[in-house]
């Protein structure tokens, strides 16, 4: 995938930082290819600050805005979909590759859930670019402590 393909228009409520931020990081390949787990770097401090401004414009008012996922998050709605889930390590999302939670995020949650699962959670490929998307994705692994980071870079390994 070309940079120019991965550039897409971004939600009005971030545009602004966006145009910062691709100041800073300029229109360049992303590691990982937008597909595999190299995408995410939460050593990486600017990587981690983008992933910040864009979770809090996108994913915040359903996530909470310290990734603590919505109250009672296991149970479901009325229409059979579950709550969104927390995203700091009380949560599920390190028991996923990063590939999946790429996936997951950029074509939502029906796209990539099994038969018979219903899902809230809406794609987000039209809105961000993948370096956003490993970006917020960075971010919440940055929140993990280490014993969760551990465990989900052996998630990953077994996936590939």
């Amino acid at each position: 995938m070309t940079p120019k393909s991965k550039k897409k228009a971004l939600t009005l409520a971030v545009f602004a930082v966006a145009i910062g931020l691709f100041a800073v990081f300029g229109p360049g390949g992303w590691p990982g290819g937008g597909t595999g787990a190299g995408g995410v770097d939460a050593a990486d401090a600017a990587l981690v600050a983008r992933g910040q401004a864009v979770y809090s414009g996108n994913c915040a008012s359903c996530h909470g805005a310290k990734l603590e996922g919505q109250p009672d998050w296991r149970s479901r709605n009325p229409d059979g979909t579950l709550k969104a889930p927390p995203h700091d390590e009380t949560g599920h999302t390190w028991h996923h590759p990063d590939r999946d939670m790429f996936n997951y995020t950029k074509n939502g949650g029906q796209a990539t859930a099994p038969p018979g699962f219903k899902s809230a959670m809406p794609g987000f490929g039209k809105m961000l670019t993948d370096r956003d998307i490993w970006a917020v994705l960075s971010y919440i692994h940055a929140s993990w402590p280490p014993k969760v980071v551990e465990r989900q870079q052996r998630i990953n390994a077994q996936s590939r």
